[in-house]
């Protein structure tokens, strides 16, 4: 029998062996050297399987389970294989001579669609460009399977179909707002930068959404319908009455000859909007679609921020899941390939070697606090505590600044506004001085609040150098006491607020004339909110094209070491974030009083983007801080959404508690925005009544509330499952990389076994044919 035959016949019996476990194969070769994986893949080359570190891990309770029925099943398949050896032994010439006139169909041969649908896929792949043109060649010149008859009119339709829709949106990138602004910024600074510019954008469609629900329901219904406002006062004994109160606003607010007095009875602010409802034709209640409206937009809102704030915060969870190899995840990827400016790439560069300081000076700090003895600790607690009392003591101090700043410049414009309506002296020069006082002292409050959320977090950042914290950690506690310091100020604004309108008003009377109540005091709050806005925009305009664009021409063109330390700036992304998002949180807080707030905020975030594109790549340098894309756009969501909760409860607290007032407005009569409401629910069906009272009571509440207790127990036990699967999973990606490994090791020896087998069979070729 020949050697051939030998092969063959073995290689016969081992396709009809089945497979067995790896304990076998650890006992048929201990010593794993190479001669016995050569015989074991000579056998059955499926069997390498087994000795791969992954399975080498389960041979203990592979061995338990299949223990029992491994001999028996070796038996049977032994005695089959020996069965059918004869009959395959004689059919072996006419199958050779059948096959080899056949096509080589091991290549897996793939049809176009399947080709297609690979070179779509290289577009994703994370190769370079070079590669990616090498595979695109290699599958477009591989032998493929045209499609037939129906199969090949829906590929065809499929593959037209997306590729209108990739140069629709190829068309579509192009025409979007910033595109090019943002690939400069992104070239020059980074994604982590650009990332805060998307988040203004992203900022400006919120706006154009909001503006839109508010518009359709609110704006245009008192435009188009022609609401009935019958606020003739004919009844002079009841001259405090809700029309007579509401003509002595509208006259007011006509004989006043300045700006404000203006657009006071416009669309722009709450005491414009009729409080009656249209009949005529259709049925249309404004105040209800007002309060809707308002409490829609809110929602809306809270939904969308936290869409997006869940969003960021999972891709911040998945990066934080590697901060254990920080170092090699800023070596291998800190780089930004949007990179393409050689001085931005150096400051990147520096950057980089900045971050690897903070993280050894991260450890320094943490082993110097491991090491420190109780009299430093001591000191170390004071100070800060020392360092706590004085951020607190200034913060108080601000706030109680702002507080009697307000209280000052409304005592002084009150006397004008009195004076204006009791004298007919609008054409004397002093008038028009005075005109110019009144809109100083309009204005001072919110000019003060600039002014010192500019000035204070200086200070703070100066305070915490001496607090010995991580660099990490002083980056958090600033932001944390700048935002503080901005949504105190407000606070102290709606206090002062409240202060004024949470006044008594008695039937007999329009306003409190004694606490100097406004006639129409949403109005008021609406006016002082739009003028915040403005101050605020203009004041970031002011700072960012007088005051640093100089600094930057200064440390640009000088080498004066002074000069160039107080001209050079660098774009410090937590100051310019709550720029922003101070905005916002202003147009939430007066969006109820001044309905048209969004469209404002609409062109205040348009022009803001170009002034802090100005900031970024005029007048200021790359950050020596790195900030990542998804970090920061957690960071602004949550910020972003602090201020949203924060701010949305006083808003809510003045719908329900706070009595609207009589001279104007949507809820002009009513004790309270939200008794409209209740008006309107008793106006509901009984049934419908009978179910949202059941709503509202307790058989309804505490099996919901038993309910939803079982649903948070069930996902938050899927979560533990899914935390204790995640960490299954990375094991056996480590085990994965094992087999790889292990795998490639084989390869190559095998590799090399094969050249130098070649090479001693090329030799004794060369050999026999020198002595032939």
């Amino acid at each position: 029998m020949s050697g051939g035959d030998r092969k063959k016949r073995a290689c016969d019996r081992g396709q009809g062996w089945e497979e067995a476990g790896a304990e076998f194969y650890q006992e048929s070769y201990p010593a794993a050297i190479e001669a016995d994986l050569q015989q074991a893949l000579q056998r059955d080359p499926s069997h390498i399987a087994t000795l791969l570190p992954s399975k080498k891990s389960r041979v203990a309770t592979a061995k338990r389970i299949r223990n029992d029925t491994k001999t028996t099943l070796r038996r049977r398949t032994s005695t089959r294989s020996r069965g059918t050896t004869t009959s395959r032994r004689m059919s072996t010439n006419i199958h050779d001579a059948a096959v080899s006139m056949l096509p080589d169909l091991s290549e897996n041969l793939s049809n176009e669609e399947r080709t297609w649908e690979e070179i779509m896929q290289i577009k994703a792949m994370p190769v370079c460009m070079a590669q990616k043109i090498q595979l695109k060649n290699q599958l477009q010149s591989a032998t493929k399977l045209r499609l037939q008859g129906f199969e090949q009119l829906k590929w065809q339709r499929r593959k037209a179909w997306q590729q209108f829709r990739i140069r629709m949106k190829e068309a579509y990138s192009k025409m979007e707002l910033w595109n090019d602004s943002l690939k400069t910024i992104g070239g020059n600074f980074g994604m982590g930068i650009v990332a805060y510019f998307l988040f203004i954008k992203w900022l400006l469609y919120l706006n154009v959404l909001l503006f839109a629900i508010i518009f359709l329901f609110i704006v245009l219904p008192a435009t188009l319908l022609d609401m009935p406002e019958d606020e003739t006062c004919v009844n002079s004994n009841n001259s405090h009455s809700i029309s007579c109160c509401s003509e002595l606003y509208w006259n007011m607010t006509q004989e006043s000859g300045n700006i404000a007095g203006i657009l006071e009875y416009t669309l722009l602010f709450y005491g414009a909007y009729s409080h009656m409802t249209y009949t005529s034709g259709i049925f249309f209640n404004l105040p209800l679609s007002y309060i809707s409206a308002t409490v829609g937009v809110f929602i809306f809102s809270l939904i969308v921020i936290v869409k997006s704030a869940a969003k960021s915060f999972k891709q911040r969870v998945v990066e934080n899941e590697g901060q254990f190899y920080q170092y090699c995840n800023l070596v291998f990827g800190g780089w930004d390939y949007c990179i393409h400016n050689e001085k931005s790439a150096a400051i990147k560069h520096k950057a980089l070697y900045n971050e690897v300081k903070a993280f050894l000076e991260a450890e320094r700090l943490e082993e110097e606090r491991q090491n420190r003895t109780r009299e430093e600790t001591t000191k170390l607690f004071l100070m800060r505590l020392f360092i706590n009392l004085i951020v607190l003591a200034v913060l108080c101090g601000c706030g109680i600044f702002i507080y009697y700043i307000f209280e000052f410049s409304f005592n002084q414009i009150s006397p004008q506004i009195d004076e204006t309506n009791i004298t007919d002296s609008h054409l004397s020069l002093n008038l028009s001085l005075n005109r110019i006082v009144h809109l100083f002292f309009e204005f001072l409050p919110y000019m003060c609040i600039v002014i010192l959320n500019f000035a204070v977090p200086s200070l703070f950042r100066y305070l915490v150098s001496l607090e010995n914290y991580s660099p990490s950690f002083v980056i958090r506690i600033t932001l944390f006491r700048t935002v503080f310091l901005r949504l105190s100020s407000l606070i102290v604004v709606l206090t002062s607020f409240y202060r004024l309108i949470v006044t008594e008003v008695k039937d007999n009377e329009c306003t409190n004339n004694t606490s100097k109540r406004p006639l129409c005091w949403e109005t008021f709050v609406g006016q002082q909110f739009f003028k915040l806005y403005i101050t605020d925009l203009f004041f970031q305009f002011f700072m960012t094209f007088f005051i640093n664009f100089p600094r930057s021409l200064i440390a640009k063109h000088t080498e004066n070491k002074v000069l160039r330390f107080f001209g050079e700036q660098e774009f410090d992304l937590p100051k310019h974030v709550l720029d922003v998002v101070y905005l916002q949180t202003i147009c939430w807080l007066g969006l109820f009083y001044a309905p048209l707030l969004p469209l404002i905020a609409i062109f205040g975030t348009f022009v803001l983007f170009y002034i802090k594109k100005f900031a970024c790549l005029v007048n200021s340098t790359p950050s020596s801080k790195i900030y990542r894309a998804s970090k920061s756009n957690a960071f602004f969501m949550l910020i972003l959404l602090i201020s949203f909760i924060l701010f949305t409860v006083p808003v809510g607290y003045s719908i329900a508690e706070i009595e609207p007032s009589k001279s104007c407005g949507p809820f002009r009569g009513f004790k309270s925005v939200w008794s409209l409401l209740i008006v309107v629910f008793a106006e509901f069906p009984d049934w419908l009544q009978s179910i949202l009272y059941f709503l509202g009571t307790a058989g309804f509440g505490v099996p919901a509330f038993v309910i939803l207790t079982l649903l948070l127990y069930y996902y938050y036990a899927v979560s533990i499952a899914n935390k204790h699967m995640v960490t299954v999973l990375k094991n056996q990606l480590v085990l994965e990389g094992h087999d790889k490994q292990f795998l490639l090791n084989r390869l190559s020896a095998f590799i090399k076994q094969q050249q130098d087998q070649n090479k001693y069979h090329q030799e004794q070729a060369n050999e026999l044919g020198t002595f032939s």
